[in-house]
């Protein structure tokens, strides 16, 4: 009979549900466009257009509205994200390039990612409209049935094809846990903001207060400024110091909690696709063995080619083995790193609110403003393959470094050749500490022979003025030959470290891995700065405490002069009616304005306009 296993692998191999997913993602697109249309009809234009515009026809009704504020939004910031983190198997789908709706040639394969995209982005747009509404009643409602509906269909989807081909049972359920956890948190969302709003609208609990133009922690920012520091800050921590510290006047935009949660869950289905690709390729390596070792057992070990099948038998298991022991380094490394790009988002905006430029490239200290605009958008996207691409690199040098670990230190060992490996070792150790010893040499005697002394004890070093010229030039002519082969390995080492860190650091954004010089080439990086400047001119907690003031300051103005006509209206002396007053206030209001004439509406039966027949007496004082 055949393993559990092998059954599951052949009962799912030809398994077809009624749910599928792509599918269903082409007919989500009905019930998202209609929820669209319903918010938009619901929400109401802040601007009048122009009379010659149709959309007048409207009143001031439709307004398009906006998943998510991307530069500005510090509320509801984990909803947003998790609502991101919904997408991620879709994303994984189009980063798949599974996305083949129609059969196109290869040049035109970018539109119709183009199009994946969109049609993505319109599928769960519900999500975002429906958390971002101003009308909570009506879109709790739609946005619970939206996920309810999502969550129902992918729950049916992993219960009629719960396993798999690669990982056997429950693949489907790991592929789709994160997504079921994501929409089961808008569930639970959605049905609090309609509690929230039905006891507020039952007259139960107080209306809050609508999105405050000047945020806490912006706020408790220029508050900091303002104050005066104390002369003895306080101890920090080890954790404070090393790893992270907390910030209360700090908040990072939605936009940046969205593309971590959405890049902790493609990094984790990218990690389980790359193991099951992984499965698969172990199978044929396996079975490509065993022909290999029937090969041996018929030719009873004594072919010409028997030692080299057994090489490459054991690299093949060794590089198995190295394989599966560095996919946790490797994930490990492109976690840290997701946190360790928020913390430098934070330093970066510190610095840039400071006016502190000196962390960025001569060449991005003013940036193009239409490059940073575009940056904004891309950033999100990039980031996240960035982190993908990178674990996958990352991967690789970590296994040719565990393959060359294995065959230098381990391999030896187990082959009963220990003594030949530490003799081997030995030397090459000793003859790179000679090469360095000389190298530390060469710094010694140009301190100690061709340096004048110290000018004043309290210099840390000695200045640049030669001495014992004679000796210097006999010192340069005799090791000038040396050098030579010395650069030769220098050189060699050169090139061996920008390998290494460039693989190590292709992965972080916000640090490119050119030369100096040579940034503008790394388009992630020039993505980086270009989203810190737009967060920096559209979130300054400085500039938007000015505003902050001047919207105020303007509304207490408006404020006080209601005030004063409503002391006028009830002053002493001939009684007016405010039919008499708001006509002259309409009169001395068309006067300086004569085009808002054209604008005004006309009476019925009348060809003149209105204001003609507002009578000319001027109110008595």
């Amino acid at each position: 009979m055949l393993p559990t296993n092998e059954r599951t692998r052949q009962l799912n191999g030809t398994c077809v549900g009624s749910v599928d997913m792509e599918l269903f993602l082409h007919y989500s697109l009905i019930p998202s466009l209609f929820i669209i249309l319903v918010l938009s009809f619901l929400q109401r234009r802040e601007h009048r257009r122009q009379r010659d515009d149709t959309s007048y026809l409207l009143t001031n009704h439709f307004e398009i509205i906006i998943p998510l504020d991307f530069l500005g939004t510090f509320s509801n910031r984990w909803s947003y994200g998790i609502a991101f983190g919904a997408t991620a198997n879709k994303i994984m789908f189009l980063f798949s390039e599974g996305y083949q709706p129609l059969q196109i040639p290869q040049w035109a394969q970018a539109f119709v990612l183009l199009i994946g995209g969109i049609e993505v982005g319109l599928s769960h747009l519900p999500f975002f409209a429906c958390l971002s509404s101003e009308f909570r009643l009506v879109s709790s409602i739609l946005g619970f049935s939206y996920s309810l509906t999502w969550f129902a269909v992918t729950i049916l989807h992993i219960t009629q094809c719960p396993h798999g081909q690669f990982l056997g049972r429950y693949e489907t359920l790991v592929f789709y846990w994160p997504t079921l956890l994501c929409l089961f948190f808008l569930l639970g969302c959605f049905l609090h903001m309609f509690v929230k709003t039905l006891r507020v609208h039952l007259g139960w609990e107080l209306q809050t207060e609508e999105k405050p133009f000047l945020e806490l922690h912006q706020a408790e920012h220029v508050k900091q400024l303002l104050k005066r520091r104390p002369l003895q800050e306080e101890e920090k921590s080890w954790f404070q110091t090393r790893i992270y510290e907390w910030d209360p006047c700090f908040q990072f935009p939605s936009r940046m909690i969205g593309t971590t949660v959405l890049a902790f869950i493609c990094l984790y289905l990218f990690i389980v696709i790359e193991f099951c690709m992984f499965l698969y390729v172990r199978n044929e390596l396996d079975v490509f063995e065993g022909k290999l070792e029937s090969y041996v057992a018929s030719m009873n070990q004594t072919g010409t080619l028997t030692p080299v099948i057994l090489q490459v038998q054991e690299l093949m298991n060794v590089t198995k083995g190295v394989w599966v022991v560095t996919i946790l380094p490797a994930s490990l490394t492109c976690v840290s790193y997701l946190f360790h790009i928020l913390a430098c988002y934070r330093k970066h905006m510190k610095r840039l609110w400071a006016g502190d430029k000196h962390f960025l490239p001569l060449k991005f200290h003013n940036p193009s403003s239409s490059e940073s605009v575009v940056a904004i958008a891309r950033y999100s996207g990039w980031q996240i393959a960035y982190i993908l691409w990178g674990y996958l690199i990352i991967h690789v040098v970590q296994s040719l470094g565990g393959v060359m670990f294995m065959y230098g230190l381990v391999l030896p060992v187990t082959h009963n050749r220990g003594l030949e490996m530490l003799q081997g070792l030995g030397i090459g150790i000793l003859t790179i500490s000679i090469v360095l010893g000389l190298m530390i040499l060469q710094v010694w005697i140009a301190t100690s022979f061709f340096l004048q002394p110290k000018m004043d004890t309290a210099d840390k070093q000695k200045p640049l003025a030669l001495n014992n010229r004679k000796v210097f030039h006999n010192f340069n002519y005799f090791l000038f030959f040396y050098n030579v082969l010395l650069g030769l390995g220098a050189c060699l080492s050169r090139l061996l470290i920008s390998c290494i860190l460039g693989s190590w650091l292709i992965a972080r954004i916000d640090r490119t891995i050119m030369q100096s010089g040579y940034e503008r080439a790394d388009m992630g990086f020039r993505a980086w700065i270009g989203m810190l400047y737009v967060d920096h001119y559209h979130t300054n907690p400085v500039l938007v405490s000015f505003c902050h003031l001047l919207i105020t300051g303007h509304r207490e103005r408006r404020l006080q002069q209601a005030i004063q006509y409503g002391h006028l209206s009830q002053s002493s002396g001939p009684r007016i009616s405010a039919r008499s007053r708001t006509r002259w206030l309409l009169l001395q209001t068309l006067i300086n304005n004569p085009r808002l004439v054209m604008l005004r509406k006309s009476k019925s039966g009348h060809g003149s306009q209105e204001f003609i027949q507002i009578p000319l007496t001027c109110p008595e004082s």
